[in-house]
């Protein structure tokens, strides 16, 4: 089983990618109706979802890309708590009740993210190789 840790940083960036890749799907549902429109909004988005889609859109996106991921994990796991607290805990305790399992496993996910870093496959990763190869002056 030790020869499992060596496959860490590939794993890491499986799970950054598909979880961005799912949280994106929720923005291009706010703003391109894709696959499907948001259920209820067919007279436009309030602004609070306005504004959770542009942080869905620009955090899945960075995150997919591993780039300034955690940062941008750092703003969609906020903006999960925050959704989870507004819109899912309000309509009772259990989150298997109030369908709030996906919003606290978002949050949960990115705010890993934050501390593990993107893994293998990122672009930070190229950005830490240049830094690391200028001459310090």
């Amino acid at each position: 089983m030790s020869n499992l840790s060596q496959w860490s940083p590939r794993a890491l960036a499986v799970l950054r990618i598909i979880t961005a890749l799912l949280f994106l799907e929720h923005a291009t549902m706010k703003f391109l109706a894709f696959p499907a429109g948001m259920p209820g909004m067919e007279n436009g988005l309030p602004p609070m979802l306005m504004v959770a889609g542009a942080i869905e859109m620009a955090a899945g996106i960075l995150i997919t890309l591993g780039l300034l991921t955690r940062w941008a994990a750092l703003l969609a796991s906020g903006e999960m708590a925050v959704a989870y607290w507004m819109a899912h805990a309000p309509q009772g305790f259990w989150p298997a009740l109030n369908q709030g399992e996906l919003a606290i496993m978002f949050c949960f996910v990115f705010l890993y993210l934050v501390f593990a870093g993107p893994g293998a496959w990122a672009l930070d990763n190229l950005a830490g190789k240049r830094e690391a190869s200028q001459p310090r002056g």
